[in-house]
């Protein structure tokens, strides 16, 4: 969409939870109808082919990963995780002026349901997006795969192990923890972008250019993600924290010694 600003136009693109406005050089090269993830012919098909590959690898491990993970109590909390996700991503707010964001989930999904079940979530939830809402394209679907649901899940999920090694051992430091890898895991993805920007784009702007935007975006964006995941966590820690994987692997094991 094009707008103007100071009498002069710009052209508003979104990619993975923000909005970034670009001058209106190669504006018509700019200007998509698909909100919030990266659209068709955004990056050239031999780059888009490669990070297909490189999502479908990723996505073929989750499922083999996923199965040490889950049973049958955790089974149907992934696949409520997947359905919260998809809902609250298609609520955006507000970051600053002209720009919105929408919660990523990459975090949360792997701090309930573990990171292979994460991925896989977030693999379910962009699939929906791209067939029933033309929400990103659909020959990008392995490039936002591997943004979000790899480098965003697994990025904020080293994030959170790292933070509760760190805290006290307890439920409140498991909040916080899974907030913080919330909060960086967006700028992650962004990243994850920029590099796909420089190496296949088909805009004319320097990468240094949208490496700022993406990630100084993003950054504001992740800020949101870092209070909904925190205080989702939080609320699923108190109703039922013997579901929760990132509690449970961060229990004290009980040493039983004789006498």
């Amino acid at each position: 969409m094009d707008q103007r600003r100071d009498g002069k136009s710009v052209s508003a693109t979104r990619k993975l939870g923000g909005t970034i406005r670009l001058p209106v050089a190669d504006a018509n090269r700019l200007h998509y109808p698909f909100p919030m993830h990266i659209p068709d012919g955004f990056i050239d098909p031999q780059t888009s082919a490669v990070f297909a590959g490189l999502a479908a690898t990723g996505v073929a491990a989750a499922l083999k990963g996923a199965r040490s993970q889950l049973d049958e109590k955790t089974a149907p909390l992934a696949g409520l995780t997947a359905v919260f996700i998809f809902a609250v991503q298609m609520l955006n707010f507000p970051v600053a002026a002209g720009t919105s964001g929408h919660l990523l989930g990459g975090v949360l999904a792997a701090v309930l349901v573990g990171p292979w079940a994460a991925t896989l979530a977030l693999t379910v939830v962009l699939l929906m997006q791209g067939f029933l809402f033309a929400d990103g394209g659909l020959t990008a679907l392995g490039l936002n795969v591997f943004n979000m649901g790899i480098v965003g899940v697994w990025g904020g999920y080293g994030v959170f192990l790292l933070v509760r090694k760190a805290l006290p051992k307890n439920k409140s430091s498991i909040s916080l923890a899974a907030a913080i890898g919330g909060l960086l895991s967006v700028p992650l993805a962004a990243v994850g972008f920029t590099i796909q920007y420089a190496l296949g784009a088909t805009a004319t702007f320097s990468t240094a250019t949208v490496l700022s935007a993406m990630v100084g975006t993003h950054v504001l964006i992740g800020i949101g993600e870092a209070i909904i995941t925190g205080l989702t966590v939080s609320a699923v820690l108190a109703s039922r924290s013997d579901l929760v994987y990132g509690w449970k692997n961060n229990k004290q094991k009980l040493e039983i010694r004789n006498a």
